[in-house]
């Protein structure tokens, strides 16, 4: 075997393996624990989030999302997913969830999560996208309550209709999360197949002054921040009218 082969075929076995090593380096950093610094990004995450819900609210192409958050059970805003690739892609962001209080109407939280992944191809570039995961039924967030899960393997996942004129009827509603996405860069769009969502200790920690658990604060409902009643009056606003501008 020359060196040019040899070369080669080192170089089809490691792909893998570096896209593997990559996703989990990504997904580490972003779930580490809490730190000095934890409190303040867990408080501007929250008013990140309220702007990327006021940014679908407004945009057109997301007539769909606007008549689906009415039934969502749960939502999952991450306002920066970053995404680069040369060869191997990997992504990464953060976000808060919220849930629906079926009986009562009310929305809980937030929760704050990390979401990463990496995909295989020949691709080059990069994509900041504005990404919100709609949770369309209670199996879908009773996986939240775990501590990771992954995208399309443990919940049913599916990509939301997007566009203008386009209607919610066209969305998969046997899915768990429906996925919608904002973004620019060198990318066509983005998929979360396979991506992992995990729950970030340190951020619940931190916002709540207290070790937190999705469950304490969606069931339990053993903990409130007064910071993030904005951000709830947003989305049951969002939920209510299905637009910026209407009511229950």
């Amino acid at each position: 075997m020359d060196a040019k082969k040899h070369l080669s075929w080192k170089g089809i076995v490691w792909l893998p393996l570096a896209a593997v090593f990559l996703s989990a380096a990504m997904i580490v950093t972003l779930a580490i624990p809490a730190s000095a610094d934890d409190k303040q990004e867990a408080a501007q995450l929250v008013e990140k989030a309220q702007m990327t819900l006021q940014s679908f609210m407004t945009d057109r192409s997301m007539e769909a999302f606007r008549d689906l958050i009415k039934d969502a059970k749960g939502v999952l805003i991450v306002p920066q997913l970053l995404k680069g690739a040369f060869i191997i892609g990997a992504s990464g962001g953060s976000g808060v969830l919220l849930t629906r209080d079926g009986k009562a109407d009310r929305w809980f939280g937030p929760a704050f999560y990390t979401l990463g992944g990496a995909s295989f191809g020949l691709q080059i570039g990069g994509q900041a996208s504005e990404v919100v995961l709609l949770v369309m039924t209670e199996r879908g967030v009773a996986s939240l309550m775990t501590n990771s899960i992954k995208l399309g393997a443990d919940v049913g996942l599916a990509a939301g209709p997007v566009g203008i004129g386009v209607a919610a009827s066209t969305a998969n509603l046997s899915a768990d999360i429906l996925t919608f996405s904002r973004s620019k860069g060198l990318y066509g769009g983005i998929s979360l197949d396979g991506a992992v969502v995990a729950t970030r200790g340190g951020l619940n920690e931190a916002y709540y002054a207290k070790q937190v658990t999705p469950t304490d604060i969606f069931v339990r409902r053993e903990v409130t921040n007064r910071q993030a009643r904005d951000l709830i009056s947003e989305v049951t606003k969002l939920a209510c009218s299905g637009g910026p501008t209407g009511s229950c």
